[in-house]
């Protein structure tokens, strides 16, 4: 069954900073509490106040927090025209989480509990329980995957608790043994038709597949806990299986059609989907930033153009294809991997400001036939928040993807071994999806099979992770390119060394240009010494108003500056959010202590 997302009635929640202003608010249905628990149907309303938080899809309207290509833009994946963003290096005033969700998520569970198991049959009440705590672990996951160290509570807070609203933080181990429980229990108790539109195990399982290896990461590489990492990694692995072993699901679409449908809730590939509807006011803004006639002032950068594999499965460096090294776009489309043609546009476009190559990932082809006519326009769906094509919040490719990396993880571990009948049911499973015919038409043609026997051997492998594993991250990389994950990847692996930009300057470059073929216009007077390409020796080349036959290279703008140091500073943790001076000084003025997040000084630098 798969998930159809529509606005949906939300209890509100505030999200506030001060502890006391969270934990000790009553809840906002307080006047409507001794009634309204009396049904499933009320367990429903009440559940439909977490889908915006977990689901958001491409958001609506001009929200587009937590949306794919716009919120995602923090990484080794993007370069921003200008100075790049910089991480926190300094403790700021005011910082703290907010638990209003835990607490929505805790009445729901003491709700269920205590006022309703003579209501509901014994099947509905382990599928509701299954869902409150099954948000109760995501809530928890979040914080601690934030804070680290968080407190914890077991039970809805009264107003007259003190100690433990000012209690201080709990470790983060002992959070996520709790939320371990939680995931467990989920996957275990929710019902596998659920209804149309609602969640079902298999919905979270694939949530539980994502949060459960996200931890093991943290724990493994960040913890140095190896048995902690194991516990979570297992249930990576088990929460998979059973979506895996469900038979429900399947590769079989094209990868630009699963971002670019109007409808794919009954698809194989999609696992939970949300869906627009003009007639009910339910549009995005996300396609409108996939044409390329409007100015994006942030774009791929060389770093990722380069982390696409060849079509022989190796590395750029190592592979054996015609013109593997031939970085033109044409050549990269008839090359690479066929995730790279459907996920930017064909032609190097000015209106790629910080790049010159222009993400189209989330957009139908069909919304661009526009450009092929001179002086065409997008039609008025394809422009403003007026988007109708749908978003596949979770996909099957993520959990084959999740699955053979926390086999992948276990093995290194000690824990089992992986085969290469694992590796066909996932990323040959993934690397044989159907192409497009436009995309054959362009010369793409699909990835030959990953063998065991035969792993690349990438000359930029970091010494400290096996081939598989490497090849592995490669894969998420390219099929989830601009959606929710480089970042959180980097984080749980321990590499956001990997978004220095002194040490690594590919990812201040763009892709590469021809300007005296490609973009003429370029070579005006008014870009004379603001024009800057790189080429394949590292050199800059700036236009001089005489050079235009050598201006071909990297796309550098002149604009662009590489980020601060954020690395091995002290009293600078970059991955693990402070706590603010204020919050602190407001628990020890109630005479309570507030511990600093791990890496970060009481006191801002």
């Amino acid at each position: 069954m798969k998930i159809r997302i529509s606005i949906l009635l939300v209890v509100a929640a505030l999200s506030l900073v001060s502890c006391n202003e969270v934990l000790d608010r009553p809840s906002p249905t307080v006047t409507e509490d001794e009634t309204y628990w009396t049904s499933a149907e009320k367990l429903e309303v009440y559940a439909n106040g977490f889908y915006d938080r977990y689901f958001i899809g491409y958001g609506t309207g001009w929200s587009t927090s937590g949306a794919p290509l716009l919120s995602f833009t923090f990484s080794d994946d993007v370069v921003d025209l200008g100075t790049q963003s910089n991480f926190t290096r300094s403790v700021p005033s005011s910082s703290i989480w907010s638990y209003s969700y835990v607490r929505k998520a805790q009445i729901m569970v003491e709700r269920i509990d205590e006022r309703m198991k003579d209501i509901l049959s014994s099947s509905e009440y382990s599928h509701w329980m299954g869902i409150a705590r099954l948000f109760r672990g995501l809530e928890y996951a979040r914080l601690c995957n934030t804070w680290g160290d968080v407190p914890y509570y077991d039970h809805v807070l009264a107003t007259n608790e003190k100690d433990e609203l000012y209690k201080d933080r709990m470790p983060r181990k002992e959070v996520m043994d709790y939320v371990w429980d939680d995931f467990s229990f989920a996957i275990q108790n929710i019902g596998t038709s659920a209804g149309a539109f609602k969640i079902n195990r298999y919905v979270a399982a694939a949530m539980v597949s994502r949060w459960a290896l996200m931890e093991g990461s943290w724990q493994k590489y960040y913890y140095k806990d190896n048995d902690q990492a194991a516990k979570f990694f297992s249930l990576a692995k088990t929460a998979s299986d059973i979506v895996i072993s469900s038979g429900r699901y399947d590769i079989v679409e094209n990868f630009r059609t699963l971002f670019g449908s109007f409808d794919l809730s009954s698809s194989k590939d999609v696992i939970l989907y949300r869906k627009y509807d003009a007639a009910q006011g339910i549009t995005h803004c996300v396609a409108s930033y996939c044409n390329p006639k409007e100015s994006r002032m942030n774009g791929p950068t060389l770093d990722l153009i380069k982390s696409f594999i060849c079509v022989d499965g190796n590395d750029w460096q190592t592979s054996t294809v015609e013109d593997a090294k031939d970085f033109t776009l044409s050549a990269l489309i008839k090359t690479r991997d066929p995730r790279f043609e459907a996920t930017f546009y064909g032609k190097p476009v000015s209106a790629a400001k910080s790049s010159y190559l222009f993400a189209v990932k989330f957009i139908p082809r069909s919304a661009l036939a526009f450009l092929a006519t001179e002086g065409g326009t997008a039609e008025s769906q394809w422009t403003s928040v007026n988007n109708l094509n749908g978003y596949p919040v979770f996909r099957y490719a993520e959990v084959l993807l999740n699955w053979i990396e926390a086999k992948a993880e276990l093995e290194t571990l000690g824990e089992g071994t992986v085969t290469q009948e694992d590796i066909d049911m996932s990323i040959n499973k993934i690397r044989s999806r159907p192409l497009e015919e436009e995309a054959v038409k362009a010369g793409v043609t699909k990835t030959a099979p990953m063998s065991l026997s035969a792993l690349p051997n990438d000359p930029e492998r970091d010494d400290d992770v096996p081939q598989l594993l490497w090849e592995i991250r490669r894969e998420r990389r390219m099929e989830f390119a601009f959606e929710y994950s480089r970042y959180e990847d980097l984080r749980r692996w321990h590499k956001l060394e990997y978004m220095d930009t002194d040490a690594n300057e590919d990812l201040l470059y763009g892709t590469w240009v021809n300007f005296g073929q490609e973009d003429s216009t370029a070579l005006s007077s008014g870009n004379v010494d603001k024009l800057r390409v790189v080429d394949m020796n590292g050199n800059e080349i700036v236009y001089d108003g005489k050079n235009g036959s050598k201006m071909r290279g990297f796309y550098f703008p002149i604009q662009t500056v590489g980020r601060l140091q954020y690395l091995n500073l002290p009293n600078v943790n970059p991955y693990l959010s402070p706590i603010g001076t204020n919050n602190i000084e407001e628990y020890k003025n109630k005479g309570y202590t507030l511990t600093q997040t791990e890496g970060w000084p009481i006191r801002s630098n």
